[in-house]
């Protein structure tokens, strides 16, 4: 047993550890969600949370300490979202032509985020740093959370938000807008990718692939209007 933990003490000290770690909770996360036959409750995203945070948990190891090696995905997203383009420039066509309508609808949508994240939390008593940390919450994470540092928030709490932003957006997308009706596979994922980012635009390429590119058309889309629009919101109202 002094053997054991002699031995994960010095494993956890290693970077390569806490990647692996990572990968392999994401791994496990997806077998559950397709063994749950993709149920919407059934996120992978978040049974991989879960499952780090309990590994955190009964491990006692800090936050710090384990994102100094699983920094290497954080690094990612920049790429990531920078690769957005790629859906935008192969539906191009189909994008000149609704450029109308999806340009009202990310206005709409990007406001609403912004301005129902800060009046709700106004109403139920949140001030000052953490307040301003919601605003960008909707938009992805390497923006958001210079976003919330440029308007003085709280870079780690608004990546908490936009994590469960993207979940709760992944979880509930395809009930309401089947709910709704919404047949077009433009509007449902060009929907999904504004208000849940990159949590549901990755569950929108799993429903379809048409879907799937304008979530991504729409998250790149957000993420541009929202550095824009959030510190001009911030400073109306604050």
């Amino acid at each position: 047993m002094t053997d054991a933990v002699a031995l994960w003490s010095y494993l956890a000290q290693e970077p390569l550890l806490w990647l692996t770690l990572t990968l392999a909770a994401y791994v496990i996360a997806d077998r559950i969600a397709d063994a749950l036959r993709r149920h919407p409750l059934a996120n992978p995203v978040l049974i991989a949370v879960l499952l780090l945070a309990i590994t955190l948990r009964l491990t006692d190891t800090r936050y710090q300490t384990y994102f100094e090696g699983a920094q290497f995905v954080h690094f990612m997203l920049g790429p990531a979202t920078i690769a957005l383009a790629l859906p935008l420039y192969d539906n191009l066509g189909r994008v000149r032509k609704s450029l109308l309508p999806m340009l009202l609808a990310l206005l709409t949508g990007s406001l609403t985020a912004i301005v129902s994240a800060l009046g709700l939390a106004w109403a139920f008593g949140v001030r000052g740093e953490a307040l301003l940390s919601m605003a960008p919450k909707s938009a992805t994470a390497p923006v958001a959370l210079g976003v919330s540092e440029a308007i003085g928030g709280q870079p780690t709490l608004t990546a908490v938000l936009v994590i469960l932003t993207g979940i709760t957006g992944a979880i509930c997308a395809t009930p309401l807008l089947n709910l709704l009706r919404i047949r077009d596979w433009r509007a449902r994922g060009f929907a999904v990718g504004l208000s849940a980012h990159g949590i549901g635009t990755a569950h929108a390429f799993r429903v379809n692939e048409t879907a799937g590119a304008f979530a991504g058309i729409g998250m790149g889309l957000n993420a541009v209007l929202t550095a824009l629009l959030a510190p001009l919101v911030a400073g109306m109202l604050f």
